[in-house]
């Protein structure tokens, strides 16, 4: 078994004396663990960290086996992050998610793609908190866990969506959430559109709702917590008051 792919590190481990288990979510093929030689040494530790963009050649005796993979950097990487640790707190935040929510060897070309834009808005935006909510709803719905956010799903209305049913993931409408919003999980505007202004408190809004799906969904069945790299990006955005 043989490919060659792009990819991004979501995670790397020291395996023997010099070399390292490298596991990547890939463009076509979604998440491989792969054995690279040399993995731990000085040179190649910059291109092994998580997020960082590689060309992978992978190769496997056979397909069941853990195969070995030599890898080339692409562009800078989480070094461009590097004066910016709430940023790289985000990408490490997002190749955990990936890196615990994605089945083996299972082609998932929308996450690698919702990555790729993450990644983008990292290292361009302010905005990136609430692209990292997105991509995060976009897992969910890459792994066939979708917010339904088209219309209320007591009315069938288009318009006043405020909220979101915890049990099912369908929007609910300010009238029709009202006496039950205790009982219900906020949506935040720019969810619907994005052309919405963020105001404060959507990001914040917008982590919890995409946690608790994903702890439903996903981490729960797996008997899983949420990644604490996850945990500690809330914290940091709390603290910088971009909730």
């Amino acid at each position: 078994m043989e490919f060659e792919d792009d990819a991004f590190v979501l995670s790397a481990r020291a395996f023997g004396e010099a070399g390292a288990i490298v596991e990547l979510l890939t463009a076509r093929h979604g998440k491989y663990a792969a054995h690279v030689a040399g993995g731990a040494s000085r040179r190649m530790k910059p291109f092994l960290q998580a997020g960082a963009a590689v060309t992978v050649r992978y190769r496997a005796r056979v397909s069941e086996q853990l195969g070995a993979a030599s890898l080339e950097p692409v562009g800078e990487g989480p070094s461009a992050l590097f004066d910016d640790a709430l940023a790289l707190a985000g990408l490490s935040a997002a190749a955990a998610i990936a890196a615990g929510a994605l089945p083996e060897r299972e082609p998932h070309p929308g996450a690698y793609l919702a990555f790729q834009a993450l990644s983008q808005a990292l290292a361009g935006t302010d905005l990136w908190p609430a692209v990292f909510v997105r991509f995060e709803a976009g897992l969910l719905a890459e792994l066939g866990f979708g917010l339904d956010l088209s219309r209320c799903a007591a009315t069938g209305v288009t318009d006043d969506l405020v909220y979101v049913s915890p049990r099912t993931g369908r929007a609910v409408s300010r009238a029709a959430g009202d006496p039950y919003k205790d009982r219900m999980l906020a949506l935040p505007p720019f969810l619907l559109s994005a052309q919405s202004r963020l105001e404060a408190g959507d990001v914040g809004a917008g982590l919890t709702l995409t946690a608790h799906f994903l702890e439903a969904f996903i981490y729960n069945p797996l008997n899983r917590p949420l990644p604490p790299a996850r945990l500690w990006l809330v914290d940091r955005l709390s603290d910088a008051g971009r909730l």
